[in-house]
């Protein structure tokens, strides 16, 4: 596995609420497990099945922290389909494709969202108006996360 997607990897789970991230290419399998008792990310490389592999130690487990109540959207929300860092231009010191009072029709481009050094244009799948903007620009985001809300 190429080097920079590896480091790309770690820093999305490093910026992100996700515990534990397993990808395979090929041969090649990568287990970044997030520990909050460890200054950094474990990076556990595994080999192709006919050589033996040592086990990680397993996290130790963290007592649950008292979650505020979420609070209730009114409208259709849009959720975003992956995890990534969330940006609402096309580039820095661009004008954002969207306010807050934007009309939107369905397939207009709300934000993109970059992973693993790919832009992928979030479409709205609902026309109507923005009436919420739920991340800021540049803050990592999660797979089904809300983004916006759509009255």
């Amino acid at each position: 596995m190429d080097l920079r997607k590896l480091k790309t990897l770690i820093d999305l789970v490093g910026e992100s609420d996700i515990e534990e991230l397993e990808v395979t290419e090929g041969e090649s399998k990568v287990r970044i497990v997030k520990s909050s008792h460890l200054p950094q990310n474990q990076v556990v490389m595994m080999q192709p099945q006919s050589a033996p592999v040592a086990a990680a130690p397993a996290p130790a487990p963290v007592a649950a922290a008292a979650v505020p109540a979420a609070p209730a959207l009114d409208g259709y929300v849009v959720k975003s389909p992956m995890v990534g860092m969330f940006y609402r231009s096309s580039a820095p010191g661009a004008p954002s494709f969207i306010e807050i009072g934007s009309e939107v029709k369905e397939g207009d481009t709300l934000c993109i969202i970059e992973a693993m050094k790919l832009l992928n244009e979030i479409d709205a799948d609902k026309s109507g108006v923005i009436k919420q903007i739920l991340v800021e620009n540049g803050q990592p985001v999660e797979f089904g996360q809300p983004l916006f809300v759509i009255g």
